[in-house]
C-alpha cells in the first residue's frame, strides 16, 4: 500500500468512528431529550456535527477508492478530502 492510500484509510478510519460516535449521541440525546432540557440545546451543535462528518466520510471513501483502483480522478478527490479536513479544522478552530 502507497503512503498515501495508508494516509487517506487512516483519515477514513477516524472519520468513520467519528460518525459512529456522534451518530450513537444523537440517538441518545433523541431517546433522552424531553426529560434534559440541556441536552435539546446542545441538539442542533451535534447535528451540524454529524452531517459534517459524514460528508467528511464519504469524501474519504471516494478518495481511498480512487487510489486503490488508481483511477483517472483520484488527484481530485484526494484535493477533496484535504480541502475537508482544512474546513473541519477552521469549523472547529476556536
Amino acid at each position: 500500500m502507497r503512503p498515501i492510500a495508508a494516509v487517506t484509510l487512516i483519515i477514513l478510519g477516524s472519520c468513520v468512528a467519528i460518525t459512529i460516535s456522534l451518530a450513537a449521541v444523537v440517538i441518545i440525546v433523541l431517546i433522552l431529550g424531553d426529560e434534559y432540557p440541556r441536552l435539546q440545546r446542545e441538539f442542533e451543535p451535534l447535528r451540524e456535527s454529524l452531517a459534517l462528518f459524514v460528508g467528511m466520510t464519504a469524501i474519504s471513501a471516494l478518495s481511498f477508492y480512487g487510489i486503490i483502483k488508481n483511477h483517472s480522478l483520484r488527484y481530485l478527490g484526494q484535493g477533496a478530502m484535504w480541502l475537508g479536513v482544512l474546513l473541519t479544522g477552521w469549523f472547529y478552530w476556536p
